[in-house]
């Protein structure tokens, strides 16, 4: 194939993550100094891609996580199912005072001018106590599984989240996965417990195992430790930085095959130019450039990697993945929440260059 990756025909999944399951309180266009009510989303940048690639793209799809025995860990599970994703949980006891938690985040939507505001609660999270040894991957393989995700929001949680990681991974391709890892590097996190070296370290072991990665040039530069070279992008849609680090990235982990991310230029809260690029078995590949109007711009990158990855297991050509994985990550960011609420339908009439005109 020519993005150089060995697919399995068929598995009991599609497609498995490894990661924390959050839920997000969101006050809409309203801070959270002056709410009121807020929505629940329930979230985690690993679980949203299982989740969208099971309600979009009717894929079968499963993850491992941390679950808690309380009312928010029944809300979660009940939005889990919702979204056809099998749960295969590590369960802990809530003491009723302090946990283990099932983490929050608060996300406003910022409106025009006013950028989105996100800060955390990960206070005693349960996802962050997992561990090598908390899941049975013998039997979570036994049936065949085609593709291993996990990222780097997970891997900064602990100092044994990365290990979990790192143990998937190696069960993964030992039973035949195609395995990939989302940068998604946050500074926050990591300066808790590790900083940009611990990052480094930990996720340059766990890219010793991965096919593909989902990352764009600061993650590469933050998440890898790889300097960023001499070159200047005209403007955020241009890829040339992100290209011009892929020989580094190679070089430093040649097992890597892909590697893919958005572009976007924020004009404006709600007004985004948006695109997206890939590397993969040394070509590289671009979508077309869309202006987006944008409800809810969280999920949007993980939007992008679940009609990427769905594009590669349906044997689509790289361009076309790419495309399928454009297409889905700008519709994302036209509904409210994290995770989608598109149809397959749609983001294959999007990638082909869809309107936006009234179906009757």
């Amino acid at each position: 194939m020519a993005h150089g990756l060995a697919i399995r025909a068929g598995g009991a999944y599609d497609f498995l993550s490894l990661g924390a399951l959050v839920h997000r309180l969101d006050p809409g266009l309203i801070p959270f100094r002056k709410a009121n009510a807020c929505a629940i989303h329930v979230s985690g940048g690993e679980f949203n891609v299982a989740a969208n690639l099971a309600d979009c793209f009717r894929l079968r799809t499963a993850v491992a996580s941390a679950m808690v025995d309380y009312p928010i860990g029944d809300l979660i599970a009940e939005r889990v199912r919702a979204m056809g994703v099998t749960p295969h949980y590590k369960r802990f006891a809530h003491n009723g005072v302090n946990g283990p938690n099932m983490a929050t985040v608060y996300s406003d939507r910022g409106f025009g001018v006013r950028a989105p505001v996100v800060f955390y609660n990960r206070a005693n999270e349960a996802a962050a106590l997992l561990k090598p040894g908390d899941f049975d991957w013998t039997a979570l393989f036994a049936g065949g599984v085609r593709w291993f995700h996990s990222g780097g929001i997970f891997a900064s949680l602990s100092e044994t989240t990365g290990e979990l990681i790192i143990e998937g991974m190696t069960a993964a391709k030992a039973a035949g996965a195609v395995t990939s890892f989302d940068l998604n590097f946050r500074e926050k996190l990591w300066s808790i417990w590790g900083g940009a070296s611990r990052a480094a370290d930990v996720i340059g072991r766990i890219v010793e195992h991965v096919d593909v990665l989902v990352g764009n040039e600061e993650d590469l530069q933050k998440g890898l430790g790889i300097p960023g070279p001499e070159v200047h992008a005209a403007s955020k849609l241009d890829p040339a930085v992100f290209f011009a680090m892929i020989d580094g990235v190679v070089a430093k982990h040649p097992n890597v095959k892909a590697v893919a991310t958005t572009l976007r230029e924020v004009h404006s809260t709600n007004r985004h130019s948006w695109s997206a690029v890939a590397w993969m078995n040394g070509k590289t590949f671009a979508a077309p450039a869309c202006e987006l109007d944008v409800c809810d711009r969280v999920g949007g990158g993980d939007g992008f990697a679940a009609g990427f990855i769905y594009g590669l297991l349906a044997g689509e050509a790289p361009e076309d993945a790419v495309r399928l994985g454009w297409a889905h990550g700008a519709l994302l960011t036209t509904f409210p929440g994290d995770t989608t609420m598109a149809t397959v339908e749609h983001v294959r009439a999007f990638a082909k260059g869809g309107s936006a005109r009234i179906q009757r």
